[in-house]
This record gives structure tokens, C-alpha cells and sequence, in this order.
């Protein structure tokens, strides 16, 4: 914890990264290092700040001292039933290693720490914001000020509800610690993180905007901070209280704001990042020029990380390292469903079809491959290092995922319709079917659950469902899960060193 819990930046990060197509409210010329004590006197100083928050959602690579490649697609994939690990051995990344073979998970084996590490500097940045906000900044007016506070309390509370999920016993943070603070902090419980969660969204929710300009892209919305609040009541688990998460859920699907894409595949377009499908999307770059020198890369490394390793043939960039490849049953479950061909890359049919194509075959090798993320040689970045420059961005919410997050309240909740659009978990789940042009099924929980775990298959949601809904010790057993142990991580060993924290059950 005194690492990486509350780093006291004495200095303002470095934010580089700029969005593909237009200007993005993210800056392509680094602010200049300033002490923190003669910082934050204006409001491009607090807009600073505020970029610095942000730009913790885009890190991939946390300490490369360290090995923290934190991309966490890649550890939750692996997690899920739905990929392995993959990469090079069976000892290549062995913390991701540990994410798809539980038996190698303990205190200093897993990606607990990058986790652990990158939200902790988020909730920092985020509270320094909120205080700073507060203080007499000449020429901040006053819908500004509420709109940074806004945007500040959303992503503090995005950062807790990552942590909550992932290690669920952990301190909870609303303010700017001193030093003196760092080695008696202790753990809230559960219910405690979450009530600060819904306590900062609802804060937020008045002073963020409905609509978000071209040039402010990434930036926190009324939309994503109702979609997030509905969400962190769902994953409560609480059935007397899934009315209350399908009326927020409701709030965003009457916003008019959303609206589902008629193609399936262009939601992972790079060419149509923030489409009308995004309610909550991180933005990536291919104009940063990242090379390993930087300290934070704000490329997306993570097309890289799940390529082919060695390839040598059409449409596909060649320097994949391997991770992340499909389990075979899982890619074959999917074969009769029409998102397949816009999920799963079946390589070996491409390279069998093509006599000039080859990959070198890696650890745990199915010869299917992610394509929703997948590295295209079209998008190769010309300047920087090519498989730290990607663009295609992360939507961590979209309408799909909340259609079936509403569906599934109501049906938990055991109601027919909420709101004032009159429309039913059966509603909502044919809509999400209709989009791939499949048949009406029953508004089932368990119809639901296979609707997501189609749907939003490989991006990043599958472990939490499995674990939420009580099927992971069952489903994941193959891969060494054991219950009431592997639904959490473990604390990093380095943050129980010297400090009040104590480590979760069973590790």
C-alpha cells in the first residue's frame, strides 16, 4: 500500500494520447512537470488534473519495471470459460497464467497488483481533483466547477466498483490521504464501497451532460453514470433491489441517446469509435508514437497481446504474442450463432485455405483467435512501435450489455415493465436478438445469461457474470477454481507489508 496505494505525485503525470479521428479531449503535447504546490492556480491546471484521472482508464502497461502489463482484458479472458492464457510457455506472463489456472493464483502470483496499482492512482487523481475543484480558482465558474466534480465522483466511483468486484475487501477512499494515514488505513466491507459507489454516481449524475461533443469524447456522460450506477446495484445481489437497477437502466434506454447498430461487426470498428451504441467507452491511440520509454502507453497493446504469433499472410498483422487464445468448445458452441464470424478468427481454416499464410503455434493453441480486437494491418501504426500503437478502443458499457442488464432485473425482480415505455425483459432481449436476426426466446434467467455470454463474448464480462450468479465454481472447475476462495484476488502481498490490511479468505 505505502507503493502504490496513494502516491503523493508531486509531479503531473504526462498525458500524451490524442483519438484517431478528431481532436480528442485528451492532449497530444505533454503538460509540463510543475510541483504540485505551485499547480492547480488555474482552470487549464485543473483540466490537467482531470485528463490525469481519465487517462488511468487507457493504461496498459503500469511498471514495466515490474512486468505490469495490465491490459485486463487478458486476465479476465483467461478467467472466464471462454479463452486460456496462451503466449509463449506456460511460464510466459505468469501472472496471466495464474488467471486461467487457479491453482497458480496466491499473494504474489496473479495481476492483483496492476489491479490493485492503477485504480488506487485513480482514486487518488480522482479525489485530488474533487478537493482541488473546491478551492478559489480564479476564472473557474461555476457549471465547470460542478461538471469536474461531476466527472471526478464518477470515476472515483468506477475505480471502487473495479476494485470492490475484484478483491472486495478493500479501504475505501474519499479523500486525499496524508502520509501519516498510509500504514493504518484499513478495509470497509463490501457494503460499505458500494454505498460510497452509488452515493458518488448519483452526486454526478445531475452535472454531467446528455450528450458529449465530438471534441470531449471519453468523457463521462449522464448515460454511462445511470448505466454505472444500475450496474453496481446488479452486482448487490439483492432481488428486492433489481427494481430499483431496471429503472436506472430504463433512465438510459428512454434517453434517446443510444440506439443499436444494424451491423453487429462495426461496433469494433475502429474507423466508427463512440458510435451511437457506446454508452461508456475508453479511448486508445495510434498517435502517440509510444515507444517503450513511455511511461504510460496509450496505445492498445491489447490486439498485440491476442495475435498470432509468427503470422505470415493476409488482412492480419504478423507480431501477435499469442495470449488469449478461444477454448475450442467455446468457439464451437458459438459456430451456429451469427455474431461468431465477428468474434472468433478460425486461423487454421485461413492458413489451410491460403498456401502462402503460416503462424507459429503457441502455449494452448485452439487456432481460434479474438477477432473483435483483432490486430489488422490496415491500422499498423507507421511511426512509434507498431504493437504499442493500436487504435481500436475499449467499450467498457454498450446499449447490448444494458438490454440484457434490464432484462435480467426485471425478470429477478419479477415484473413485467417499468418506466413509462411499457417495455418487458422480453422486449428488451428480442431486441438484442433481433439486431443478428435470431428468433424470439423465452425471458428466462438462464436464456439471459446465454444471450450475454454470446453477445459479449471476450469482452471482459464473463468471469464477473459466472461469479455474480453463483455458476463459476461449476463452470470453471476445469480450469482449478474452488469456491469461496477464487470468486475474489488476492490482496498484493506488497500492501499488507507494514500496513493494517489483512488478506482475503483461503490465500
Amino acid at each position: 500500500m505505502k507503493i502504490h496505494l496513494y502516491k503523493t505525485f508531486s509531479l503531473l503525470t504526462l498525458i500524451y494520447c490524442i483519438q484517431s479521428c478528431s481532436k480528442n479531449f485528451l492532449i497530444d503535447d505533454p503538460k509540463g512537470k510543475e510541483l504540485e504546490i505551485n499547480y492547480y492556480k488555474t482552470p487549464e491546471e485543473l483540466y490537467s488534473a482531470m485528463i490525469s484521472a481519465y487517462s488511468i482508464l487507457s493504461k496498459q502497461v503500469s511498471d514495466r519495471s515490474a512486468n505490469w502489463y495490465s491490459s485486463k482484458l487478458v486476465p479476465l479472458n483467461a478467467a472466464a470459460d471462454e479463452c486460456y492464457a496462451g503466449g509463449g510457455s506456460a511460464s510466459d506472463q505468469l501472472a496471466w497464467q495464474a488467471m486461467s489456472n487457479y491453482k497458480l493464483l496466491s499473494s504474489t502470483m496473479g495481476p492483483q497488483a496492476a489491479f490493485w496499482g492503477n485504480n488506487y492512482d485513480g482514486i487518488y487523481r480522482a479525489n485530488l481533483v474533487i478537493e482541488k475543484s473546491e478551492t478559489n480558482i480564479p476564472g473557474l465558474n461555476e457549471e465547470l466547477k460542478h461538471r469536474y466534480i461531476a466527472e471526478a465522483k464518477f470515476l472515483r466511483a468506477y475505480f471502487h466498483f473495479e476494485l470492490v468486484r475484484l478483491f472486495k475487501n478493500i479501504p475505501l477512499i474519499n479523500k486525499v490521504l496524508n502520509a501519516d494515514d498510509w500504514y493504518t488505513i484499513t478495509q470497509s466491507s463490501s457494503e460499505e464501497i458500494y454505498k460510497q459507489i452509488e452515493e458518488d454516481l448519483k452526486a454526478a449524475i445531475p452535472d454531467l451532460p446528455e450528450k458529449i461533443q465530438v471534441k470531449e469524447q471519453g468523457r463521462a456522460s449522464k448515460g454511462a453514470a445511470m448505466a454505472l450506477l444500475g450496474k453496481a446495484i446488479l452486482f448487490q445481489n439483492k432481488d428486492d433491489r433489481m427494481i430499483e437497477a431496471a429503472t436506472w437502466f430504463n433512465s438510459v434506454l428512454s434517453s434517446g441517446q443510444y440506439a443499436l447498430l444494424a451491423n453487429f461487426g462495426d461496433i469494433f470498428n475502429p474507423e466508427l469509435k463512440f458510435n451511437q451504441e457506446s454508452i461508456l467507452e475508453i479511448p486508445q491511440t495510434n498517435k502517440q508514437n509510444a515507444t517503450w520509454e513511455h511511461t504510460d502507453i496509450l496505445g492498445n497493446l491489447y490486439p498485440t497481446i491476442i495475435g498470432p504469433r509468427a503470422y505470415v499472410g493476409p488482412i492480419y498483422w504478423g507480431g501477435g504474442y499469442g495470449f488469449n487464445p478461444v477454448k475450442e468448445s467455446f468457439a464451437l458452441e458459438m459456430k451456429a450463432d451469427p455474431r461468431y464470424g465477428f468474434t472468433i478468427l478460425n486461423l487454421d481454416s485461413l492458413v489451410n485455405s491460403n498456401t502462402n499464410a503460416s503462424y507459429s503455434k503457441g502455449y494452448q493453441n485452439s487456432g481460434y483467435f479474438i477477432k473483435k480486437f483483432a490486430a489488422l494491418k490496415k491500422y499498423e501504426s507507421t511511426t512509434g512501435i507498431a504493437e504499442l500503437n493500436w487504435p481500436n478502443n475499449y467499450i467498457e458499457i454498450r446499449l447490448a450489455d444494458v438490454y440484457l442488464m434490464a432484462a435480467e432485473a426485471l425478470v429477478r425482480g419479477k415484473i413485467n415493465a417499468v418506466g413509462n415505455n411499457g417495455h418487458t425483459a422480453q422486449w428488451y432481449l428480442d431486441e438484442v436478438r433481433k439486431r443478428v436476426k435470431l428468433a424470439s426466446v423465452p425471458a428466462t434467467l438462464s436464456n439471459i445469461y446465454q444471450e450475454r455470454k454470446m453477445e459479449l463474448a471476450m469482452e471482459g464480462h464473463r468471469f464477473y457474470d459466472l461469479v455474480r450468479t453463483g455458476q463459476a465454481a461449476e463452470i470453471l472447475a476445469f480450469k482449478g477454481f474452488e469456491k469461496n476462495k477464487n470468486e475474489i484476488l488476492p490482496i498484493p502481498l506488497n500492501e499488507l507489508n507494514n500496513t493494517a490490511l489483512n488478506q482475503n479468505p483461503n490465500y
